[in-house]
């Protein structure tokens, strides 16, 4: 299958920009992640970071990345039925192995368990607009789930989203800790996660990923239309994005990041921008390519896309030794957990360019590949690394 560097480029794109929010989860508590206030209070740096990361990135890059995940299914409809099913399995165990043994923060099992329900949808779907439809009803069913949890869950303040010290300084033993102790606490939060995901996240994971393999089927991911078409889509999407967001921003910072209103209510705003931004960003991308294209860290980011799943988990090999093996965790602020980024950024750049210099898959591209080819009985090509 011939590879499309602007998809690469995108995915790439998707990887680094996931990291801008995931440096959070691996250098503060659990509650810090969508609250500021986690600690009682937010200081200006932390205040005005959670705001810019939340106009721009915040969900924004993990709906980006379901997207393209979506896209990715429609394109391995014709390696058939055994195929696909092999390959999402082999994905959900190799996110419980995340989950339990590395960080909580895995999304690998989730994006699985939902592949393995949408591959046949998007099998199944009659056409584009239809494929797109449901998409965009099952996105929307998500989000009614969480303003019903935010209208039934009362005024009290949740333990998880300002915890006390204890719970505070259980989390950081156990993190710093690591072993049993750290497994354990893993599978529980692996079981609410899993919750989560049948009860609301799966539903807007699933429509991501159907309105992904729509914008493929038609064509629009693969740059079939005029630039000047993905420029006015792209401005538009991400101006109506940010127009729908930055009131629910405002109002969190104004309401003192309250538990009812911004656990809840107020992060609807964000998911119903987020795939306007997303797919936005996308068309931002396409339309402006010929300029793109010509950067000299065009192609190192279209290599960091191409070993998506190999910097993923890299990312949390890092980030995990320097704050968790390293006693580094809750060390630093928001605003500076931010400048451990660009560090990182650049490992996953550098190893993307010398590996892919030398082999056509990264290493766990092709590990997951070779699996997939000997679960299903499929010949590969001993060129294909």
């Amino acid at each position: 299958m011939e590879r499309n560097l602007t998809l690469d480029f995108i995915r790439g794109v998707a990887i680094l920009g996931i990291l801008l929010l995931n440096i959070v989860a691996f250098g503060l508590p659990k509650a810090a992640y969508l609250n500021p206030a986690w600690s009682g209070s937010a200081t200006l740096s932390d205040a005005w970071t959670w705001a810019m990361l939340d106009l721009f990135a915040q969900v924004k890059f993990l709906t980006l990345f379901a997207l393209l995940f979506g896209a990715g299914l429609q394109m391995l409809l014709p390696r058939g039925k055994r195929w696909i099913q092999t390959r999402l399995t082999l994905l959900v165990m190799l996110g419980f192995c995340h989950a339990v043994f590395l960080w909580d923060g895995d999304i690998l099992l989730a994006y699985g368990l939902v592949g393995l329900v949408c591959w046949r949808m998007i099998r199944d779907a009659s056409g584009v607009k239809a494929l797109f439809n449901t998409g965009i009803v099952l996105y929307l069913i998500g989000l009614g789930v969480l303003l019903v949890l935010g209208l039934i869950s009362g005024d009290h303040t949740s333990r998880s989203w300002v915890p006390e010290a204890a719970p505070l300084q259980y989390e950081a033993y156990w993190k710093l800790k690591g072993g049993m102790e750290a497994v354990d606490n893993r599978l529980s939060l692996l079981s609410s996660n899993l919750l989560a995901i049948g009860a609301q996240y799966g539903w807007q994971l699933a429509g991501m990923m159907l309105l992904g393999a729509a914008l493929m089927r038609s064509g629009w991911l693969r740059g079939r239309f005029s630039q000047s078409h993905y420029r006015r889509t792209g401005a538009l999407l991400v101006g109506l994005g940010l127009l729908i967001n930055a009131p629910a921003v405002f109002a969190q910072w104004h309401l003192g990041w309250q538990y009812r209103w911004c656990a809840f209510l107020l992060q609807s705003p964000r998911e119903l921008s987020a795939p306007l931004q997303s797919i936005g960003y996308a068309s931002l991308i396409f339309g402006y390519w010929r300029s793109i294209a010509s950067w000299r860290i065009t192609i190192a980011i279209a290599c960091v896309g191409r070993m998506a799943l190999t910097n993923y988990l890299l990312q949390t090999v890092i980030c995990t030794t320097i704050f968790e093996r390293a006693g580094l965790f809750m060390h630093f602020s928001r605003l500076q957990l931010l400048a451990f980024v660009p560090a990182v950024w650049l490992v996953n750049l550098v190893l993307s360019v010398c590996w892919l210099h030398f082999f056509r898959q990264g290493p766990l591209e092709w590990v997951w590949r070779k699996l997939t080819a000997l679960a299903t009985g499929t010949q590969v090509s001993s060129t294909t690394r």
